[in-house]
């Protein structure tokens, strides 16, 4: 059977009350499952976002938060009826926040009339079944397509307009450049907002907002309606290169790049500031995008103020050119850009489908960006995934897409482990991300790189390895394939708590053969 091992290099000297245990149930006896207290006091703070040592963390009624989170699939929150089956699934999953759409359509069927019924569902729901709530705005963009707006705004594309291609072709995309788009969008939403704070500002079940969904112009770099061409061929916005300006030292690569590339102009045309290019084309949309999304974001926190987060169709590495993928959304590329121009948005979140979790999440937790991934896999990946997340990173939480929809079939069980025990721990973990008394490791069999990793807390050393154990003639790897199995992944997560450190392991469950997890 494949486990996962540890070896630790310790200075004794500096530690003679050190120990090293893998029993990840005695983590859980240092302290109580976390559950909502239902504090009804009128004058605790809304839920918002606070540093905390190295950290940002979620604070409800006053506690730090550690979202174990499930989005629903697109449409299942607006069935009523079918959640009544789902809550208690994802319960016993160990699910505590989960993250369901409200749309512009249901929201406002007929212009200037709203309906709340979807969001009253869902927070009633969720209070009787103790969990937590992020609703995901599907507005004017849902996965850069226009999809999820009502019927009035899709049939009036000249009040409403759409982008289109160099040859003046519409595409099902409302423009960024559509200001009355915006300001409509932006009605609805502070609608929405000021509904919730009546509902719900005293129990707090809904502790995040998701603004749009993976935005973006799929298809081509840029917008080429009139509106868009006559922004391009303007000046690039002073308030974008004074920001430039003022960061200088501390943009991030890929914005420097493309400054440079221009020769660090600060005023003239897009392309004079920046280069006749794709790049170039990808940070006009960028700008409009999120100064787009912020107006939509500040009318909403003026009616109930909290944190707000964006997500990101990550650059796909078959084809980076912008409009392959969604071009000017969030990207780890574009983060400066949207910084500049949407200061109301709180975080920049990646979706991330692709293998290499730890590389593709390091791009999103620079220049301080709060981590939190609305997006991912569940099943043995989402669990090595989370632990890294939450371990390493220090992120907010975690959250896999559709998991209602399989997540007590065997193939989750991993998942499910992980998400009990930790939600058992959350106070430890949350203590121990603030103080920085937390790591991990995430390893993977099929990449020669993840096999072995090596983490510290302090002057410790962790070496973490997937090994096999019942090799044959010594593991020779003609016999055997190697010394590991190549769809072994799993996770190692260390916690100093006083002189000890308790590290927790969970082994990787292989795809020919599932198995229940099990301490080490």
């Amino acid at each position: 059977m494949n486990k996962i091992t540890m070896r630790t290099g310790l200075k004794a000297a500096k530690r003679n009350a050190l120990a090293i245990t893998t029993a990840f149930v005695m983590m859980c006896c240092l302290s109580g499952c976390n559950s909502s207290e239902n504090n009804k006091e009128s004058n605790v703070q809304a839920p918002h976002l606070e540093k905390r040592g190295g950290v940002t963390q979620l604070i409800v009624k006053d506690k730090p938060w550690l979202v174990l989170g499930c989005e629903l699939g697109n449409s299942t929150s607006s069935s009523r009826e079918y959640m009544q089956s789902v809550w208690p699934k994802l319960k016993e999953s160990g699910v505590n926040t989960v993250l369901a759409v409200v749309s512009w359509e249901q929201t406002e069927p007929v212009e200037g009339q709203f309906d709340f019924t979807v969001v009253d569902n869902l927070v009633a729901d969720a209070r009787n079944n103790g969990m937590k709530l992020a609703l995901l705005w599907f507005g004017s963009w849902k996965n850069g397509i226009t999809s999820y707006t009502p019927t009035w705004v899709k049939k009036d594309t000249q009040r409403f307009p759409l982008a289109q291609t160099p040859m003046g072709k519409p595409l099902p995309i409302l423009s960024t450049l559509g200001d009355k788009t915006c300001e409509a969008d932006a009605k609805a939403f502070a609608a929405m907002m000021r509904h919730l704070k009546e509902i719900d500002a005293v129990e707090q079940t809904v502790v995040m907002i998701q603004m749009e969904n993976e935005v973006g112009l799929h298809g081509h770099p840029r917008d080429y309606c009139p509106l868009a061409e006559e922004a391009y061929r303007g000046q690039v916005p002073q308030a974008l290169t004074g920001w430039l300006t003022t960061h200088k030292e501390t943009l991030l690569p890929e914005t420097r790049i493309a400054w440079e590339h221009g020769g660090c102009k600060t005023e003239g045309t897009w392309e004079e500031v920046f280069g006749k290019n794709d790049r170039t084309a990808e940070i006009f949309m960028a700008w409009h995008y999120a100064a787009y999304m912020d107006r939509i974001t500040e009318a909403g926190k003026k009616e109930y103020d909290l944190p707000v987060f964006v997500n990101a169709w990550i650059v796909q590495p078959e084809d980076r050119r912008p409009g392959n993928y969604p071009s000017g959304g969030p990207q780890a590329q574009n983060h400066d850009i949207w910084r500049a121009t949407a200061p109301h948005i709180d975080i920049l979140s990646p979706d991330i489908y692709l293998n290499d979790f730890p590389a593709i999440l390091q791009l999103y937790s620079r220049s301080g960006n709060p981590v939190f991934i609305p997006e991912s896999r569940s099943g043995q990946n989402g669990a090595a995934n989370a632990a890294y997340a939450i371990g390493a990173l220090g992120a907010i939480g975690y959250s896999p897409f559709g998991f209602e929809r399989n997540c007590d079939q065997e193939i989750n069980i991993p998942f499910c482990q992980f998400y009990k025990k930790a939600g058992c721990i959350a106070d430890t973990i949350l203590a121990a991300q603030a103080e920085g008394r937390i790591t991990a490791a995430w390893l993977k069999g099929s990449d020669p790189m993840r096999v072995k990793d090596t983490v510290t807390i302090d002057d410790v050393r962790i070496v973490c390895e997937l090994i096999s154990s019942g090799m044959r003639n010594g593991g020779a790897p003609q016999l055997t394939g190697g010394t590991y199995a190549p769809d072994a992944i799993g996770y190692v997560i260390a916690i100093r708590q006083n002189d000890h450190y308790l590290s927790s392991v969970l082994t990787y469950v292989s795809h020919s053969c599932l198995q229940t997890p099990r301490d080490m």
